[in-house]
């Protein structure tokens, strides 16, 4: 009987660690350049299997509260509450989100996603690209 709970409890264990390696969550994004957070992100599991993304809370203020500079759907709107993350989807046998895209609301510019759970899933590594530029930033987990 004890073999039985001891086994339920490392089942357990083992989705919770899984569940931690996985983007969805609230991270707090920082800045590649400065170091600085700048804001937090909702990451959450869609009906289709795709991720997105939402900006819930800015941690700096800069420029213009709106996303004048974007060129699809989001132009014009408030950057607080905007889905920036869409699409992306969990990468056969490995830990790794792709195929999505990520928007910079200071620039307007969309960016190829890729997004890796690290360190055993408090950190992640959120990578933009165009053809073979690109650039990481390391979000960290607040929730």
């Amino acid at each position: 009987m004890n073999k039985a709970y001891v086994a339920m409890f490392l089942v357990v264990l083992s989705g919770l660690a899984s569940a931690q390696m996985s983007p969805v969550g609230l991270w707090r994004s920082i800045d590649d350049k400065t170091g600085q957070a700048k804001a937090e992100i909702r990451i959450s599991a869609q009906a289709s299997g795709s991720l997105s993304g939402v900006i819930e809370k800015a941690l700096v203020t800069s420029g213009d509260p709106n996303c004048d500079l974007c060129t699809d759907d989001r132009k014009g709107k408030p950057k607080l509450g905007m889905e920036i993350i869409r699409g992306a989807k969990k990468a056969e046998d490995k830990d790794v989100w792709e195929g999505g895209k990520i928007l910079d609301p200071e620039n307007g510019s969309t960016y190829t996603l890729r997004l890796t759970p690290v360190d055993g899933g408090k950190k992640l590594e959120v990578r933009g690209s165009v053809a073979f530029l690109g650039r990481t930033q390391t979000w960290v987990r607040v929730q």
